[in-house]
């Protein structure tokens, strides 16, 4: 496999002059002594003037002669090189590619809504243009099975009930899901002569199918967690308070009137509305 091949053209600027001059003193000399001789060079010129080309910043001529590979232009202004060449203009400069939402499986079967944000650019020349049909498409190919792949590697969240241990996920590990797609995507795209600048998700979501479901799970999931931390620092209230009554000596309590307060404490710390309060005129046992 041939790689890229960095030449170095002539100046384009002196060969303009040159044709500028066969043009113009050609006509001159033919008006000045009516010899017609002096028109053959002006074929000399039109065949020196393909041959000047213009490499803007950023950008590359790919050179072939009669089918073979000569070389890459990468230097920016105007050249001159073999009139004979083919040219090719292949961009250097970095390109942003966002491909299209696609309904995949994550790691669990559930379907989801993904798509990414790739940076990308040629550095090798040779690769881009003869190693793949259409580089360009490549791209936009390759990118689409790389993230079916990263999807099905990886749960979209990480569920409880599951008995799920997953560290990374779709949805929270995104520094690390973005590293492993950039890695894919680099493996997939070197052999086009493309370097990965960046790469991440741009978009991510249940399928609309299971979107509500999820959604209502999520919702119960995030209940639970939160009664639980509720029910610690309610418990542990408890305790503190009843640490403190026995310390100070304010009430002494029997095991059922301290199952009454422990009762009435936990209802009022872990209710989700404001308690009520009922005043007691009488004793603790009415």
């Amino acid at each position: 496999m041939k790689n890229e091949k960095n030449i170095t053209a002539l100046n384009g600027y002196l060969f303009l002059l040159i044709i500028l001059l066969i043009l113009v003193g050609s006509v001159t000399m033919f008006l000045q002594t009516d010899y017609f001789l002096w028109l053959f060079l002006i074929p000399i010129a039109l065949i020196l003037i393909p041959g000047l080309i213009l490499v803007n910043p950023n950008s590359s001529k790919v050179l072939l002669l009669f089918g073979k590979y000569m070389g890459t232009v990468k230097n920016n202004g105007l050249f001159w090189v073999n009139p004979l060449y083919s040219k090719r203009t292949i961009s250097l400069r970095a390109s942003n590619f966002d491909s299209e939402r696609l309904k995949v499986n994550d790691k669990l079967g559930n379907p989801v809504m993904i798509s990414t944000i790739l940076v990308w650019r040629v550095t090798d020349t040779y690769k881009a243009a003869f190693d793949v049909d259409d580089y360009q498409n490549f791209v936009r190919v390759q990118t689409d099975a790389a993230v079916r792949k990263l999807a099905s590697m990886y749960p979209y969240d990480n569920f409880a009930d599951e008995g799920l241990d997953e560290d990374i996920t779709l949805r929270s590990s995104v520094n690390e899901v973005s590293e492993a797609l950039e890695k894919e995507l680099q493996e997939r795209l070197s052999m086009a002569g493309i370097e990965v600048l960046e790469a991440r998700i741009g978009y991510l979501a249940y399928a609309q199918e299971i979107a509500n479901a999820m959604l209502k799970r999520q919702q119960a999931t995030a209940i639970v967690a939160a009664r639980h931390k509720i029910v610690e620092g309610a418990v542990s209230m408890v305790e503190m308070a009843l640490e403190k009554l026995g310390k100070k000596d304010i009430i002494e309590l029997d095991e059922e009137r301290k199952a009454a307060m422990v009762s009435n404490l936990m209802v009022v710390l872990c209710s989700d509305k404001d308690a009520s309060p009922i005043v007691n005129t009488g004793t603790l046992n009415h």
